[in-house]
């Protein structure tokens, strides 16, 4: 069984949604998801923010925090996913923001990649929020394949 079916599986017996906000992945969260049979009960949608004025104007993050920081960050891949949860209406979400190369990006190596996973409200307390920084090696491609493996084991891990 793949990352991405197990996701489903385990979403499905707790009857809870998942959505994605992608960046350097450009939706290869959402494709997995999708490929696995009975995902519509489960899968929500995906924001795919992979220009920087998207990642503020679809995903709401900070313009701010975009200007001085840059878009590789922790905050910037948290506010990415609850976006997408926002916008998408699901009980979860997950995001990617990161650099799969050729060249660096706000000053960020070739393989850096933030996660965030973000969970529904409790009771009146704070969103869960889960938060991860990645290095990953090789090429364009196995850099984003990475990426999206991870995405789908840490969310695995946090439900």
């Amino acid at each position: 069984m793949s990352l991405a079916e197990d996701v489903i599986k385990k979403m499905a017996g707790r009857t809870v949604t998942l959505s994605t906000c992608e960046s350097l992945t450009g939706g290869g969260i959402g494709a997995a998801l999708t490929s696995v049979p009975g995902a519509s009960a489960v899968f929500r949608g995906a924001l795919v923010t992979y220009a920087r004025e998207l990642k503020a104007s679809l995903a709401g993050v900070d313009e701010e925090l975009i200007a001085n920081e840059g878009v590789v960050n922790e905050l910037t891949a948290l506010q990415m996913a609850l976006g997408a949860q926002a916008a998408c209406g699901s009980d979860w979400a997950v995001s990617t923001t990161g650099v799969a190369g050729p060249t660096e990006t706000d000053g960020a190596k070739v393989g850096t990649v933030w996660f965030a996973v973000v969970g529904p409200r409790v009771g009146m307390s704070d969103w869960p929020e889960y938060t991860e920084l990645k290095q990953f090696e090789g090429d364009r491609e196995q850099i984003r394949s990475a990426a999206i493996e991870h995405a789908l084991s840490m969310l695995l891990r946090v439900l």
